[in-house]
């Protein structure tokens, strides 16, 4: 089966969404995105242990920076599904482009 999801989304894959840093994070947005989401392994069921539960909260992490920054906290997000979900996961992309067209451009672009 082949995804369609946005063309503008970027993938980077990664071992573990655990390994997903905050400075990885920040630096997308710094370098010009407009948004950044973390697709990782359901909850309880990281093959790494607890990977996706590191990620989680760095997602929120940078969601208060971003908030401290006067900047929208919905540009970046943490979605779980399992490696199997393929079509939930055009799905969350297509879900995030509409979020970021409706957050419009970042204003570190600006």
């Amino acid at each position: 089966m082949r995804l369609s999801y946005p063309s503008d989304v970027k993938i980077i894959q990664v071992p573990c969404s655990g390994r997903v840093d905050i400075l990885h994070l920040l630096r997308a947005i710094e370098d010009g995105a407009d948004g950044v989401y973390v697709a990782g392994c359901l909850e309880g069921e990281c093959h790494y242990i607890n990977g996706n539960l590191k990620a989680k909260k760095r997602v929120q992490y940078v969601k208060n920076v971003l908030e401290e920054l006067d900047m929208e906290p919905g540009r970046v997000e943490m979605f779980n599904l399992s490696s199997g979900e393929g079509p939930k996961f055009a799905q969350f992309a297509k879900e995030m482009v509409e979020r970021i067209k409706t957050l419009g451009p970042s204003p570190v672009n600006s």
